[in-house]
């Protein structure tokens, strides 16, 4: 059964934060920022930036001007890398591997949410401990969050979309957002049915 999103399901008529995503840079700009995030790159398209971060053998993506998308890290060469991105917080949602020790030299907080790639329904309570870290994440000044599973496909852009739609994104927007950014994502109609059943509960709770 093909997904029906809700039809209003925002916390509050104006979001906690903004982030702008226009989409023009030049080439040789990426070349040299190829690491900074969209709020210092002036709005890289989606492809784009993932080639670039590919370059450095890091998958990830930056969807908005301070979350990130992506696979996994695996290695302390790659937290480097994730660290000089100026990322903060990592909300690891592999079962494969935690991230906490390799990230604790950097000092990068890291919540391990572990779920199956499964294609099974996910509980409520998985993203509300993904959507509650996320967002005493981005209450933080100069905070920036890395979404990551095994591959950036399925389980850390289902939790992003959690998170975005709790800061008042529609779901057909916030969708469309990580699509854009990212085109290997593959929305599969189960999980989000589990991230609209989770927002369904936010709203019966007033949330």
């Amino acid at each position: 059964m093909k997904w029906q999103p809700l039809a209003d399901h925002r916390r509050s008529s104006s979001p906690r934060w903004q982030d702008s995503f226009e989409a023009t840079c030049s080439a040789a700009t990426i070349r040299l920022q190829r690491w900074m995030p969209l709020s210092s790159q002036a709005g890289l398209s989606g492809d784009t930036w993932d080639v670039a971060t590919r370059d450095f053998g890091m998958d990830m993506t930056w969807v908005t001007g301070r979350i990130a998308v992506g696979g996994g890290i695996w290695t302390a060469e790659n937290m480097a890398a994730v660290a000089r991105a100026g990322v903060t917080h990592i909300l690891d949602m592999q079962i494969e591997f935690d991230d906490t020790a390799l990230a604790k030299p950097h000092g990068i907080k890291v919540l391990w949410n572990p779920i199956d790639d499964d294609f099974q329904p996910k509980p409520p309570e998985v993203f509300q401990r993904g959507v509650e870290f996320a967002l005493n994440a981005l209450d933080g000044k100069g905070t920036k969050l890395f979404v990551h599973c095994a591959a950036g496909v399925h389980r850390a852009p289902m939790m992003t979309l959690a998170i975005l739609c709790s800061l008042s994104w529609k779901m057909a927007e916030a969708m469309q957002l990580i699509e854009t950014r990212r085109p290997v994502v593959d929305f599969a109609n189960v999980y989000v049915g589990s991230v609209e059943k989770f927002l369904q509960q936010q709203v019966k709770a007033g949330k």
